[in-house]
Order: structure tokens, then C-alpha cells, then sequence
């Protein structure tokens, strides 16, 4: 799905579109008042103000003939430039209009306005030179929004909408985004039972359900034995710490705005954690360590707390309550190069797991040119750049390298994967950090018997464990691989009075294997029940007839699939568990 809002072309004449939504909507509703419309990935929204009407299904195709009727017309769409003063009193009786003129910078002293026929918006630009340039868009969706994304602010409406060149592009957009809508893990994950949110827990609080939380153990149980297999030590650690843990690694300064408020307790002042490695540093620090110590690996799957915006939050995606797949390794500077190839072939071994090869990887490195925005020790900088490039030249793998977009502490690398519909995303990650371990005088004793400061990486395999389930979701539209399904088998009598002692036998033998499975014999109709099964996206629905029952056989139906086969019970179980433990994907 191309992004709208990185396409300069398609951006501005979204932008256009927004305005002429405007227009229309004015001509419709005299009394609207106009909040914000600006561009975005998927098209443009506007925020309006309507008074007391609330805009129903019924109301957009209104709009929408509304729309191409102003465009038809063609008025040229016309920029002017107005002192502060003359905006304030040109929009004087429209309170959202004179709070965005208000809080603009004082430097501002020039304001633009863009006109079309008999509707003005104030707007930075740039548009189009005419309406009669909007021939192809479509009024999406609408939804309720606070003002300023604040819930004690007035509710406005908000229509989304999207425009293109022609009408192929468009309508090829559209069926993306019902594509979307089909695998939004929201949706799926309401309809398969996964997760839940409710507004008396708060936004972006999720709670795992039953079948949520069996997918999440399993992840966590995937990815502890290969951290286990490459020498992780696994810690738990407070989700709370003092506020002056974080003055001492510097997130207090540079991340508060990030961080929930902080609570005094007695005489301390405590902030519920937003990452886990000030907790890790303190844990190393436990001991002395030598040369010989090192690397040491430290992992936890570790609960944080982020503020997000209220606006911001989404399902399992986006959420203000996660729990990291997080490790930091402590390493010698001559380590560096090994440690981190060993972190992205796990990463190249999980993405293979999971069916993953559509990604590339995003090395951030300093700018050169810029050195009082990083970490000032050249020789350390310029080693370990070297050492990642050799990493992933000898690895084989696909990466751009980002100059000046490292963190102040250390170069970095992103996995940007791409999803079956939309745009990239970022589920692996792995930091180089040079001063974290020298915040909290880390050190270790060399061959020399002399003090060093370990070099420390932070990795998240799968980031979270919320974004990356949502990502699963949406990428097998539910229908997940049989390891992770939450039920992997539904075991069916045809007749629940004839077969039923024969399916409670074969219920019970795949019970005994540690296969997740259920018994359906309810005195329903058998395509009922199978419909039923598939709609649940069971990997395996067992089919149990007279002549199951006899030989003693198994006629299973794979989820999506409408033949049978039938195999002995011993075929069954030594292929269902096979699949199970190579943890492989069918397409």
C-alpha cells in the first residue's frame, strides 16, 4: 500500500482534497466549524465541528456528490498572505481557527490562506491550482475525535478520505485497504478471542484472553529456548524504579515526556519503567567481572509503561502497557563484532520460523561531519561502525546504511519488515551503547588486570510481544500456523450418539500428546459444526464416522481446504506433531 503522505504528489493533491471536503461539507452544514485536515499515510481527514448533528452512512455519499460537483466547477484554488492580525480578525468568530493562529511562533508574522469560490481555510500549503484536478477520490470512513486528541475537550467528527491521479490507482488503493480491514488484528482478534480492551482498565491496556494468552506463552516459550541455547541469563525485574535510577541514565532528562507520571511512596519518588535497561545495568553491576565473564547475556521479558496519546493507541499494535522481548548484552569492545552476528542470525532464524523474507535491514550511523551530536570517542565510533558493515557484508543480507541517524550512544540497526498490506514496519532492533555502561561505572577486569567499561548492546528480537502478535495476526488473517494455533484440533463425531465413544478416544489420545484440542459433539448438524470449525480457523477439523470408528483411522480436513483424508491414528499423530515441533508454516 503506497504511503500518501512520503509521496510529495499524491500528498499535496490529498491535501487539496481535504479543503474541497471542507467546502462541500460547509455548502451542506452552514454552522461547521473547521479543526484540522492534514495528509496522512492512508489519505487525509478532517476534523469538524457540526454543532449537535453527528454525520451518519447516510451523509457521505451526500458529500461525496457535494465534493465533485464543487470540483467540477473548477475554481482556481488561490494563496494569500495575511499579517497575524488580519487572521485573527478574519476567522474572529472561529475558535479553533484562532487557536492554531495563536499558537503559532512568534516569528510567524506572515500567515497564508488558500481560496476556492466561496470557502477560505487558513493553511500553510501548497495545493493545487484548481479543484478541477480532484476527479478521483472516495470519503472512506468517519469516527468521532476530541479536540486536540484531549477527552475533556469537545468530540468533533472526523471524515477520512483518500485521492488519486486515476481511477485504477484509486480503486486498486481501495481494495488494499478492505484487504486491511479484513486482517486488522482488532478485528480478529475481538472475533477469535484474543484480546480485549475496556475503557474502565484505560486506553492502551490491553487484557490477554485465554487464546491470547496461550499465543503470547508460546512466543515466549519459542523464543527462551533459543535465547537459553545461545547463553542468555534470564532475569525478573521491578516494573517500577526511583526517579533517580532514571537521572542517572539520562532518560529522565530526555525521555520524561515518555514516562507516566511519578508517584512519591514514603520518602521516594517512584516512575513505572518505560525500558528495562537501567534495571540490567544494576544487575551486572551486582558482581565483579572479569575478562573471562564476557560476554554476558541478560534477558527478560520485561512489563513497561510508555504514555502514548490517546489518539495514538491501537489494539496490540500501539499500546501504553508492554512487555519486550529484551535483552543487553555486555561485551568487550573486542566482542562486539561476534555478539552482534550472533544477534542477527537469531533474527534471520526467527524471521525463517516464522515464514518471514520480505524485510531489509536499516543501519543508523553518525554523521561524520556532525560529532558534537554523539558520543565523542572516534576510535570506538569508527570500530564499531566497521565491525557491523563487515557483520552484514559476511552475513549476505540486504541493508542501507542511515548516515546521521544513530543515537548519541552508539550506531544501531532496525529491521524494517513489510506486512501483507501497508506500509514497513520495525520489529527487530539492535543498539550499540558506549555511554550507558560509563553512566552507571560499569567495568570489567581485563588480562592486564586493569579496569575497562564494557560496550553494551541492546536487542529486541521481537520487540514486543503486543506488536509482534499483532503482527502475526494480520499476517496469517488469523489463521495461524498449527504450533501457535490456541486450539491446533477439533475432534467431530458425525453422529454424536454413535460415534461419541470414538471421538472422546481419539479426543483424549491427542490430549495425552500435549496437542491442544477440543471435543465437539453437540447434537448439532455435522455442517454446522464444520463451518463452524472454519470460521474459528482451526488448523485440523477430525471427521469421525462409522468408518473411522472400525478401522480405527482418522479423517482430517485442513483449515481453508474442502477434501478429506483419512490415515491411521498412528499417520495422525506422528504428522500433527511433526508440524507442531518443526514449527512449520503451510500456505
Amino acid at each position: 500500500m503506497i504511503n500518501i503522505k512520503e509521496n510529495e504528489k499524491l500528498s499535496i493533491m490529498n491535501h487539496s482534497c481535504a479543503h474541497l471536503l471542507a467546502q462541500a461539507v460547509k455548502h451542506l452544514y452552514p454552522e461547521a466549524k473547521f479543526w484540522v485536515g492534514p495528509v496522512i499515510e492512508e489519505g487525509f481527514y478532517y476534523d469538524i465541528d457540526l454543532g449537535d448533528e453527528k454525520i451518519t452512512e447516510e451523509d457521505i455519499p451526500r458529500i461525496e456528490k457535494e465534493m465533485k460537483k464543487i470540483a467540477k466547477d473548477g475554481k482556481r484554488i488561490v494563496r494569500q498572505e495575511i499579517s497575524k492580525a488580519e487572521a485573527l480578525e478574519k476567522f474572529a468568530d472561529d475558535k479553533y481557527k484562532i487557536d492554531l493562529i495563536e499558537r503559532m511562533n512568534e516569528e510567524e508574522t506572515v500567515i497564508s490562506c488558500y481560496s476556492q469560490g466561496d470557502f477560505t481555510d487558513l493553511c500553510r500549503g501548497p495545493h493545487l491550482e484548481s479543484v478541477k484536478e480532484l476527479k478521483y477520490f472516495k470519503l472512506i470512513k468517519f469516527s468521532g475525535a476530541y479536540w486536540k486528541g484531549d477527552a475533556k475537550n469537545k468530540m468533533l467528527q472526523r471524515i477520512y478520505g483518500v485521492c488519486f491521479e486515476n481511477e485504477e490507482d484509486l480503486n486498486n488503493h481501495l481494495a488494499e485497504l478492505e484487504e486491511a480491514k479484513a486482517r486488522d488484528h482488532r478485528k480478529i482478534g475481538k472475533e477469535q478471542e484474543i484480546f480485549m480492551t475496556h475503557e474502565l482498565v484505560g486506553a492502551g491496556m490491553p487484557l490477554w484472553l485465554p487464546n491470547g494468552s496461550i499465543i503470547r506463552k508460546n512466543l515466549e516459550n519459542y523464543i527462551y529456548e533459543k535465547e537459553r541455547n545461545l547463553g542468555y541469563d534470564h532475569v525478573y525485574t521491578p516494573c517500577v524504579g526511583t526517579v533517580d535510577l532514571y537521572k542517572t541514565s539520562g532518560h529522565w532528562d530526555h525521555y520524561k515526556e515518555n514516562m507516566f507520571p511519578s508517584m512519591k511512596v514514603d520518602d521516594e519518588e517512584f516512575v513505572l519503567r518505560p525500558m528495562n535497561c537501567p534495571h540490567h545495568m544494576l544487575v551486572y553491576k551486582n558482581k565483579m567481572h572479569s575478562y573471562r565473564d564476557l560476554p554476558i547475556r541478560i534477558g527478560e521479558f520485561a512489563t513497561d509503561f510508555r504514555y502514548e496519546a490517546s489518539g495514538a493507541v491501537k489494539g496490540l499494535e500501539r499500546v501504553r502497557c508492554m512487555c519486550q522481548n529484551d535483552a543487553h548484552l555486555f561485551v568487550t569492545p573486542e566482542q562486539i563484532g561476534e555478539e552482534f552476528k550472533k544477534v542477527v542470525s537469531l533474527i534471520l532464524d526467527v524471521y525463517k520460523d516464522f515464514g518471514l523474507n520480505n524485510y531489509k535491514f536499516r543501519l543508523s550511523l553518525r554523521d561524520p561531519e556532525d560529532k558534537e551530536k554523539y558520543f565523542d570517542d572516534d576510535e570506538m565510533w569508527n570500530n564499531a561502525e566497521n565491525k557491523l558493515r563487515e557483520v552484514l557484508n559476511e552475513l549476505g543480507v540486504e541493508y542501507f546504511e542511515a548516515v546521521g541517524e544513530a543515537a548519541f550512544y552508539g550506531p544501531k540497526l532496525d529491521v524494517e519488515v513489510k506486512p501483507a498490506v501497508g506500509p514497513e514496519v520495525t520489529l527487530s532492533t539492535c543498539q550499540l551503547d558506549f555511554l550507558l555502561p560509563r553512566r552507571f561505572e560499569l567495568n570489567y577486569i581485563d588480562s592486564n588486570g586493569e579496569k575497562q567499561t564494557p560496550v553494551v548492546l541492546h536487542r529486541a528480537i521481537f520487540g514486543t510481544f503486543d506488536r509482534f502478535t499483532a503482527f502475526i495476526i494480520e499476517e496469517t488473517k488469523g489463521a495461524f500456523p498449527t504450533w501457535l494455533a490456541p486450539v491446533q484440533v477439533k475432534v467431530m463425531p458425525v453422529n454424536s450418539e454413535y460415534q461419541a465413544d470414538y471421538g472422546e478416544e481419539v479426543y483424549r489420545l491427542l490430549k495425552d500428546k500435549g496437542v491442544r484440542v477440543e471435543l465437539d459433539a453437540r447434537n448439532e448438524k455435522l455442517g454446522y459444526r464444520l463451518r463452524e470449525s472454519q470460521t474459528q480457523k482451526v488448523p485440523y477439523t477430525l471427521i469421525l464416522g462409522d468408518a473411522e470408528k472400525e478401522n480405527k483411522q482418522i479423517s482430517y480436513r485442513l483449515f481453508g481446504e474442502k477434501e478429506t483424508t483419512t490415515v491411521s491414528q498412528e499417520e495422525f499423530v506422528e504428522l500433527l506433531l511433526n508440524e507442531i515441533n518443526t514449527k512449520a508454516n503451510r500456505k
